[in-house]
């Protein structure tokens, strides 16, 4: 079983109106972990999801959601606050732009004394990433939990950056340093990389990053593909899929999910197991993130593949 931790929120899509006066907006429940528990669920694994959720109308929507999609809400947190919202506009080629409302919100307010004292013994993995890695004073107890669990439990991190959130870009680069000694996975977009590390190569960070700790690097790069690095030396790629975009929000969340889900129907879900991955089992493993994540791309907003979905595709 895995357990996605993190933010949780409703992404609202606005498209013009032709009146200055009026905005028009269309609501999806959303945020990279929550993504990433509803792919598992969708590719067949059990999950469990874990934040601080609000009691309003975007909370009880959320909450209805994962539970419909079968992900175990039962360690959610519930909370007077207000949920996070993302307004959300698309550029010609499907890129998003996002602007968020957070301030004193549900997900981003998880606290130490709220962990669960301890986690279900059929948890096997645990995730965690975004705005609430970076946020106080939900990024001290996420890591937290983190921490306490990498010796039991394998450990994925993707910081999954938002700047517009948290504007020190050196907060994050803290957080993925901290983060290289916990996590055992560590996933992060070119993009994300070029930001917070203009100039360095992507096979200079992954080393950095495997020397610290991480046993398994990867590096999505959007249409161009995705690369894979490991604690014991192996390395691969693999190039982009080509589809029609209608806009690419949730493709990293898929990219992480197809990766999680990949690693435990290969029993690479550990330390050990990931570290050993040769170069032909990575080319598969970033090949079935991709397709995943292409699917992703050809629908409206972050509606993750199911495994009858990849199946279907050549």
């Amino acid at each position: 079983m895995f357990l996605s931790c993190g933010s949780a929120l409703f992404d609202c899509f606005s498209s013009p109106t032709g009146s200055p006066a009026t905005i028009r907006l269309d609501g999806r429940a959303g945020g990279s972990p929550l993504n990433i528990a509803v792919g598992l669920a969708r590719l067949g694994r059990r999950v469990g999801f874990f934040t601080k959720n609000s009691t309003d109308i975007f909370g009880q929507r959320i909450l209805a959601y994962l539970k419909q999609e079968g992900v175990d809400t039962s360690l959610i947190v519930p909370t007077e606050r207000n949920s996070t919202l993302a307004m959300v506009e698309l550029d010609q080629t499907g890129s998003a732009r996002y602007v968020f409302y957070t301030e004193g919100t549900a997900d981003r307010s998880l606290t130490l004394n709220e962990l669960p004292p301890q986690l279900p013994a059929e948890i096997r993995a645990v995730h965690i990433g975004c705005y609430t890695t970076a946020t106080e004073p939900s990024a001290t107890a996420l890591v937290a939990l983190a921490k306490r669990e990498r010796e039991r439990r394998f450990i994925s991190y993707d910081p999954n950056v938002r700047p517009s959130i948290v504007t020190d870009l050196d907060v994050w680069r803290g957080r993925i340093a901290a983060m290289s000694g916990t996590a055992h996975l560590l996933k992060l977009s070119s993009e994300d990389a070029g930001l917070l590390f203009p100039g360095q190569s992507l096979e200079h960070l992954a080393q950095d990053w495997i020397r610290a700790g991480v046993r398994l690097v990867i590096v999505t790069r959007g249409g161009e593909g995705a690369l894979a690095f490991t604690g014991h030396g192996c390395s691969a790629s693999v190039p982009g899929i080509h589809v029609n975009v209608v806009d690419t929000v949730g493709a990293g969340d898929t990219f992480q999910a197809a990766t999680l889900a990949w690693l435990d129907k290969h029993d690479a879900l550990g330390s050990a197991e990931a570290a050993d991955l040769d170069s032909d089992a990575l080319r598969s493993l970033l090949s079935f993130g991709a397709r995943a994540a292409a699917i992703t791309c050809s629908r409206r907003g972050a509606d993750l593949p199911s495994a009858a979905d990849l199946k279907d595709l050549p």
